[in-house]
């Protein structure tokens, strides 16, 4: 069973992501079209390069995510350290590490740009906040005046990874004719997490062309892997203004709420509990990586035990049309 795969955000939770793939290939599901928000489109970036859910358990299981917090030891200084690279760099810590990661993987695997992979194989999710909108990678580099195909995967994915004033926002430069009446300064703009506007873009591939197949076109179904539960409350110690920045994005972060989903997706997506570990909780013991996996993994099975593409769907259709002011809830 082939499916386009959409994967949410959620930092160090997104270990659970990997046991919900494994789950998925176990059940027999292949993966055509993957997309992903910030640690989603890790997951998402692994599965385009060809790794399998094995692979993956083990390269995600095998990381230490503390390891991905790294700044010179000048910005390490207590009280003025953390503050002053904030002030400087615009982040706690510089992202770089991740994107090294992430490079070293994928070029494993033979991938570096985006001409490495299949045509819209992976689309990456970031948040472009100098100019206030949601940007499609790799497609959307283009009103940058940026050629797409040669742009570097792991760039992309740390785009998307970039939490608000946790890591450093990445900096792209316009050019051609974008660049055209701007001032230098104009030129220049920041991305950030994709999470900050579209945590779950299960929407991406609803307008996605329809694949060949039989008599007529067949569309291909799109199932979401979401990370749902709520983390327990994280107490902050407030001693200036950029220790409270700091737990006002690490409270905007971890807080989880209920949204909405319309009726139709809900019956699509495996929704994994994530049993009250953080998005920044980077110093995770082995013990919560296991049992977020295990999550994923049994979130997984169990949704590929019950769904079949469109069976579902098809009947909430009917309910709606017999009660068209019902409303679900995620």
């Amino acid at each position: 069973m082939e499916i386009n795969a959409v994967f949410e955000g959620g930092g160090v939770k997104g270990i659970s992501l990997a046991g919900a793939v494994q789950a998925s290939e176990d059940a027999g599901v292949t993966f055509n079209r993957v997309a992903g928000t910030s640690s989603g489109s890790i997951v998402a970036s692994l599965l385009a390069a060809g790794y399998s859910g094995e692979e993956m358990s083990r390269i995600i299981r095998g990381t230490s995510f503390r390891s991905f917090l790294k700044r010179s030891p000048f910005f390490n200084t207590k009280l003025i350290g953390p503050a002053l690279r904030v002030m400087l760099k615009k982040g706690l810590y510089s992202g770089e590490a991740l994107e090294s990661w992430i490079r070293g993987i994928l070029r494993q695997k033979g991938i570096v740009s985006f001409r490495d992979l299949p045509p819209g194989k992976l689309s990456i999710i970031a948040s472009d906040i100098t100019d206030g909108r949601l940007v499609i990678l790799p497609e959307g580099l283009e009103e940058y005046g940026i050629n797409p195909d040669y742009f570097e995967v792991a760039k992309a994915v740390r785009m998307s990874c970039s939490i608000p004033y946790f890591f450093d926002p990445v900096m792209l430069r316009r050019s051609g004719k974008a660049a055209e009446g701007k001032s230098f300064a104009e030129q220049f703009v920041y991305m950030v997490d994709g999470g900050l506007l579209s945590n779950f873009p299960i929407w991406l591939f609803e307008k996605k062309e329809k694949e060949p197949g039989g008599q007529g076109a067949v569309k291909v179904p799109v199932v979401g892997y979401q990370m749902v539960g709520h983390t327990a409350p994280q107490a902050h110690r407030i001693t200036g203004p950029f220790s409270m920045l700091q737990a006002l994005v690490g409270t905007m972060l971890s807080a989880h709420d209920e949204r909405y989903i319309e009726q139709e997706k809900i019956v699509r997506t495996v929704k994994i509990p994530t049993l009250g570990i953080g998005t920044v909780q980077f110093e995770l013991t082995p013990e919560e990586s296991t049992a977020l996996y295990n999550s994923g993994y049994h979130a997984g099975k169990e949704f590929f035990r019950k769904w079949r593409p469109g069976r579902l769907e098809k009947l909430l259709i009917v309910n709606k049309k017999a009660s068209p002011h019902s409303r679900w809830n995620a």
